[in-house]
């Protein structure tokens, strides 16, 4: 099976951790770096999701997921937005909110988390969610 990112609030770091095991390009495709709303509608999350939703939601993070998937031609998509801090933040959505999703061809699923350190452990705490993500999907598919 092969894999594609899109990576917003942990730009890139989720791909760093994958590359650094050795035989990682037999299934990382490769990723995108989703930081602008722009990027995120060219890789597929519609401009009206962004517009009633806004670029951290679950809606967003699970048209990201499918969004790359499709874009890299990968069997499985993931994805990561949120507000790592220390700005950023609204009233209804505070610094650490983050949603982490998974795609194929068959479903998705996101997450929703707030973390409660700084931007370092924010990003570190999304990248471990969303690769935890992604195994315990893949796991559940496979049972």
């Amino acid at each position: 099976m092969t894999l594609a990112i899109a990576e917003s609030i942990t730009g890139g770091l989720i791909g760093h951790v994958l590359t650094e095991t050795a035989g990682s390009s037999r299934v990382y495709l490769g990723g995108v770096v989703s930081y602008d709303n722009q990027l995120k509608e060219r890789i597929g999350v519609p401009t009206q999701t962004l517009a009633e939703f806004g670029g951290v939601s679950e809606q967003t993070a699970l048209a990201m997921a499918n969004g790359i998937r499709e874009w890299a031609g990968a069997d499985v998509g993931v994805a990561v937005t949120g507000i790592a801090g220390p700005g950023g933040a609204t009233e209804k959505k505070p610094v650490g909110l983050t949603y982490v999703a998974v795609a194929d061809p068959r479903g998705g699923s996101c997450q929703r988390h707030i973390w409660t350190a700084d931007r370092s452990a924010n990003k570190a705490s999304t990248a471990e969610a969303a690769l935890r993500l992604v195994l315990n999907w893949l796991g559940e598919k496979q049972a």
